[in-house]
């Protein structure tokens, strides 16, 4: 059902994202390459010193590869849903106006497709709008809470939950990975604000020029084998690319000082 989300779901009229909380990321030294002049590699204190964490909630659109961050001290209801409500309305508001319900029935089909095959699907409010979204997030108790979930329905946007030890199936793991390389990598933070500030600048960074994403399962892969159409895999979940990402890596092998 996920993956007809992530193939499907555009040609549907409907817009797809994922949610997830990445961390916490503590600030600490991050393994990784760094910029150092020659003969003076990075040092790093040798002691462990407790410097706090933090949360990253992230909300992704594959389709084009916008992403939508803020860090967070704890990832707590109280702080998550208040944020989900606030982006979810602007990503709505962006999206074309739906046209007035002229036949309930076939909006209520349309809703209950997206719960096909479940074994305990959720209750579906008596009055539904036209649907607009689909969001792709973990089986979190959170995320369930009934006031929450009326509050998706009431909007428009349909939970899709992933099973347990299904997390790959959400594709925002791989961007959260794409951007902690990116902010931490050879990194020493010295505080859960500054984690938060590079993260942030990284995605703005990353939404200056996106790189959408494609869904590539198992099942994917298996119809596509005779395909020539080259993807390149992400960490963290199922998703691909059609080009490349840069990765930075050492051209030479990191040599012995001899004192």
């Amino acid at each position: 059902m996920i993956e007809q989300a992530y193939t499907s779901g555009t040609q549907l009229g409907l817009s797809v994202w994922c949610e997830d909380e990445a961390g916490p990321f503590q600030a600490v030294p991050h393994p990784g390459v760094s910029w150092q002049p020659r003969r003076h590699p990075a040092i790093q204190p040798h002691e462990y010193v407790r410097g706090g964490t933090t949360k990253i909630l992230t909300l992704f659109h594959p389709a084009s590869g916008q992403v939508r961050l803020q860090s967070a001290e704890r990832c707590t209801n109280a702080v998550l849903h208040p944020w989900l409500r606030e982006h979810l309305s602007a990503v709505l508001a962006e999206l074309p106006a739906p046209a007035p319900v002229q036949d309930p029935a076939a909006t209520r089909t349309a809703w209950g497709m997206w719960q096909a095959g479940l074994t305990l699907p959720f209750t579906l409010p008596e009055k539904l709008p036209p649907l607009r979204l689909l969001l792709v997030w973990d089986n979190l108790t959170g995320h369930k809470t009934p006031e929450l979930v009326l509050w998706l329905c009431a909007h428009g946007i349909m939970p899709l939950y992933t099973p347990v030890g299904g997390s790959w199936l959400n594709m925002a793991e791989s961007i959260q990975r794409v951007l902690k390389r990116r902010a931490l990598a050879g990194q020493h933070p010295h505080s859960p604000v500054e984690i938060g500030s590079w993260f942030e600048q990284t995605a703005r960074g990353w939404n200056a020029q996106p790189t959408p994403f494609v869904w590539n399962g198992k099942r994917r892969q298996r119809r596509r084998r005779a395909s020539q159409d080259p993807l390149h895999r992400l960490g963290g979940s199922g998703a691909c690319t059609r080009q490349p990402l840069p990765q930075h890596r050492a051209k030479e092998p990191a040599k012995c000082q001899v004192l």
